[in-house]
C-alpha cells in the first residue's frame, strides 16, 4: 500500500520478524534518511493509533519506521511477557538484524524508538547491537527497566518526558546518571504521561525527529559531559 503526504509517498509493505514470524509494518518514504524501529511496551501493538501516528510523523520527516508486535498473541495473553525485558529486548535485536539484512533496509542508519516498558528492551537491544543502532529515543519510557544495559549502550540517546509525570521524570533521570553515552532529558511542560495534553505529543514529536536527523548519521559518541543540561529544565 501507497500513502501521500504533504512530503512525497509513504510505502507500506506488511513485513515478518525473527523465528516467531512477528508481524510487522514497514512505512517506507522516499530516499529515507534512516530506519527507525519501535519497541513499545505494555501489551501495545502495531495496531496502536499513538503508535501509528508517530509513525507518520516521523515518516513525513523523511525516515522509515518499522511497526512490529514484540510479542505473539498467545504470548500477549501473559501480562508477565510485557515485563520480560530480555525476552523484549531478544526481539528488537532480531527486527535490528532483519533490518540489516533486507535489500530495503540494508543500508539505512537504525534508531530505536521506545514507550513504556519498550524503552528498556530498546536499551538492551542497543547493547547487544552497538555497531547497529545509531540513537535511541524514549517518549515517557522505564529505562530504568534496562538494568546494567545502561551502562553499556553507546547510541546517543534522548529521553523525553511530561513536567507533570513526577514519578517518571525521576526515574528517567536517575537511568541517565547510569548512562555513559551521549544523552539528554527533554521535559514537556505541562504534559502527562501520556502526552494527551493540547500540543504535547507535537513537541515530543518534534524532539525525537531532531534528535534522529542530527544522530542518524553515524555520529556516535562514546562519552559525554553529565553536566549537559536538560533541553527543558523543570524547575
Amino acid at each position: 500500500m501507497t500513502v501521500g503526504d504533504g512530503c512525497g509517498l509513504i510505502k507500506k509493505t506488511n513485513v515478518a520478524i525473527g523465528q516467531k514470524r512477528l508481524v510487522g509494518i514497514l512505512a517506507m518514504p522516499e530516499a529515507p534518511d534512516g530506519l527507525v524501529i519501535f519497541a513499545h511496551g505494555s501489551g501495545s501493538s502495531r495496531f496502536s493509533v499513538r503508535n501509528r501516528c508517530v509513525s507518520d510523523k516521523l515518516g513525513q520527516s523523511g525516515f522509515a519506521t518499522l511497526l512490529f508486535d514484540l510479542l505473539t498473541e498467545a504470548e500477549s495473553d501473559d501480562r508477565r511477557n510485557v515485563f520480560d525485558i530480555p525476552l523484549l529486548g531478544a526481539r528488537v535485536v532480531e527486527a535490528i538484524d532483519w533490518a540489516g539484512a533486507d535489500l530495503r533496509t540494508s543500508g539505512l542508519p537504525i534508531g530505536l524508538f521506545g514507550a513504556s516498558t519498550g524503552v528498556g528492551a530498546a536499551i538492551v537491544a542497543a547493547a547487544l547491537r552497538p555497531d547497529s543502532v545509531t540513537a535511541i529515543v524514549s517518549r515517557g519510557g522505564r529505562p530504568d527497566l534496562a538494568g546494567r544495559a545502561l551502562g553499556e549502550v553507546r547510541a546517543p540517546t534522548l529521553l523525553i518526558v511530561g513536567g507533570e509525570d513526577l514519578e517518571f521524570l525521576a526515574l528517567n533521570a536517575s537511568a541517565r546518571k547510569a548512562m555513559h553515552c551521549k544523552s539528554s532529558l527533554k521535559v514537556v511542560p505541562g504534559a502527562g504521561h501520556l502526552f494527551e495534553e493540547q500540543g504535547a505529543l507535537d513537541q515530543a514529536l518534534a524532539a525525537a525527529a531532531e534528535w534522529y536527523k542530527s544522530q542518524l548519521r553515524g555520529n556516535r559518541s562514546l562519552s559525554r559531559d553529565k553536566g549537559d543540561p536538560p533541553i527543558f529544565d523543570p524547575g
